[in-house]
Formats: structure tokens, C-alpha cells, sequence
């Protein structure tokens, strides 16, 4: 029987992702309204490319303004895969931006840069016809996209925290404690999180802490190393993964499905659009 933790013991539940997200980096043209709108509607940026509208220089104001709004969002730099996709982004809004001024969408919104790009999206979007799909389409599809419908293997797990920054020695003694039975600190707590997937967990403590977590034996208090410090840890209880069934998800699918036909479309679309323009890279850090 394990050791007893004080009455201000702690329980947390892990939000379970929603199914069927795409992971920001996918769909850039699906989130330009979010990165877009919000982040790129920088008319200074474009000021002065207004000599040849034909040629459009990616330069490293471009990448000092992206590199910052991404850090400020996410707490960090991006890789440099982040980068490629955030250029991407810039360029495709600033291809529809162009376009959207050619038709003279900006009527009403003169120096409202995000509108021009969102009206010239529509435009695009409006001559865009989903091709038919049948049932072994859809299914087809289902199957090479199954990761995103199969429930992963979810791990209910706690973590015994000792006030301040406890050298090892302490830790591994309270973990033994704990193991045996015997009261423990009555100023530590305890954190239960439940249904956690591998993916929130890598993310949370790294990879190298997901691993030793995962192949603990249920029930025994261990000090792991995550990617900031040591833990105290305990497994409990391991959910296996469970194949998700077409039928049950038909209509989940076929939105999906929608979705991800009509980003691919409007992403051809953006792309034969750029084939128009000269794309110059200046003073960027673009390899």
C-alpha cells in the first residue's frame, strides 16, 4: 500500500485532443486566417515591392516579422520546417492579396490588408467544384488517413511533488518511501492526470521521459528525467489503442474528407496563381 499524501492532494484530467485536428503545418491555406489575418496583415512589409507587381521579394523583414509572431504564439523559435512553412503562408497571402487588388476587391477596404485576402480567397474558392466520391473513395481515403481516427493507447499516470527544487537523493528517498508504504512528506502533492496520449506526453516531458514512463510497471514510484527536471512518477493504468470503424465514422469522414479535398484545391489554386510571379528570396535565411 502506498505511502499517503497530505488532504491538498491535486487531480487533473487531461483535455483529450479533438479527433480528426489537422496539425497546424498541414493546410496553410486553412489557417491564413488565423496566421494570415492576424499576423501577416503588415502592409510596410509589402510597401516596397510595389515597383513590379510581377515580382515578390521574400527578404528578412519577412522573416524577422514571422520568426517573431510564431515565437510570441508558441513560446519558442521555429525550425527551421516551421520557417518553410511559415514563408509559404506569407507568400500565399501575399499572392492572394495581389490578386484580390488586380480584381478590386479591396472596394470598402482600402488599407484593410487582411479583408483584400479573405474577399480574394472567396473568389478563388468560388470557382472550386468538389469532385464526386463514392463509398470506396471515401473508404480508401479513410484508411490512408486512419491515424487520425484510431484511438491511441492512453496512459493514466500521477506525479508526487516535493516543495521547491529537490536534489535527486531527496527525490529517489521519497520515491523509495512512497514504494514501502511509509508516510511520505506531508508538504508534497499530488498531480493525477488521466487518458493522456504518447503525443501530450512527449510534448509535456520529451520523448526520453515518455518512453521510461511508459514501460514502468503499473503501480511503482520511479524518478524519471523529463526535458526540464527529475520527477517522481507513477504509472497506473495503460487503455490500449482501438481501431477506429468507417461505418461509425462515415460522416466524421466525409467532412473531412470535404475539408482536406477543398485545401488541396484552394492550395493548387494559390499555387497556380504564384507560377505568375517572380519569387525573389533577399536577405532571408531560406537556404
Amino acid at each position: 500500500m502506498s505511502a499517503s499524501l497530505p488532504a491538498h492532494t491535486i487531480a487533473r484530467d487531461a483535455t483529450r485532443p479533438k479527433r480528426g485536428a489537422p496539425a497546424w503545418l498541414r493546410e496553410p491555406l486553412l489557417h491564413f486566417l488565423i496566421l494570415g489575418a492576424c499576423v501577416f496583415g503588415i502592409d510596410r512589409l509589402v510597401a516596397d515591392r510595389a515597383d513590379d507587381p510581377r515580382v515578390i521579394t521574400v527578404d528578412a523583414a519577412v522573416d524577422t516579422e514571422v520568426r517573431a509572431v510564431f515565437a510570441e504564439a508558441r513560446r519558442r523559435d521555429p525550425n527551421a520546417t516551421e520557417m518553410d512553412a511559415l514563408r509559404r503562408v506569407w507568400l500565399d497571402n501575399e499572392v492572394l492579396y495581389r490578386e484580390g487588388m488586380a480584381l478590386q476587391v479591396d472596394r470598402g477596404d482600402p488599407t484593410i490588408r487582411d479583408r483584400v485576402i479573405f474577399k480574394a480567397l472567396n473568389v478563388v474558392e468560388a470557382g472550386l467544384k468538389l469532385p464526386p466520391v463514392d463509398d470506396a473513395a471515401l473508404r480508401a481515403w479513410f484508411e490512408r488517413n486512419r491515424a487520425r481516427y484510431d484511438e491511441p493507447p492512453r496512459f493514466d499516470f500521477q506525479e508526487a511533488v516535493l516543495p521547491g527544487d529537490a536534489p535527486e537523493p531527496a527525490l529517489r528517498a521519497f520515491a523509495a518511501a512512497l514504494n514501502a508504504g511509509t508516510p511520505g512528506d506531508t508538504r508534497a502533492s499530488l498531480n493525477a492526470f488521466r487518458a493522456r496520449p504518447h503525443p501530450t506526453i512527449v510534448q509535456s516531458y520529451g520523448e526520453e521521459f515518455a518512453r521510461a514512463l511508459e514501460t514502468s510497471p503499473p503501480g511503482e514510484w520511479r524518478v524519471l528525467q523529463s526535458k526540464d527536471r527529475l520527477r517522481i512518477m507513477r504509472l497506473e493504468t495503460v487503455t490500449p489503442p482501438r481501431a477506429a470503424e468507417f461505418e461509425t465514422l462515415r460522416n466524421t469522414v466525409m467532412q473531412d474528407w470535404v475539408d482536406a479535398t477543398m485545401a488541396e484545391m484552394r492550395s493548387a489554386a494559390v499555387k497556380a496563381m504564384t507560377d505568375k510571379y517572380t519569387i525573389r528570396y533577399a536577405g532571408s535565411d531560406r537556404p
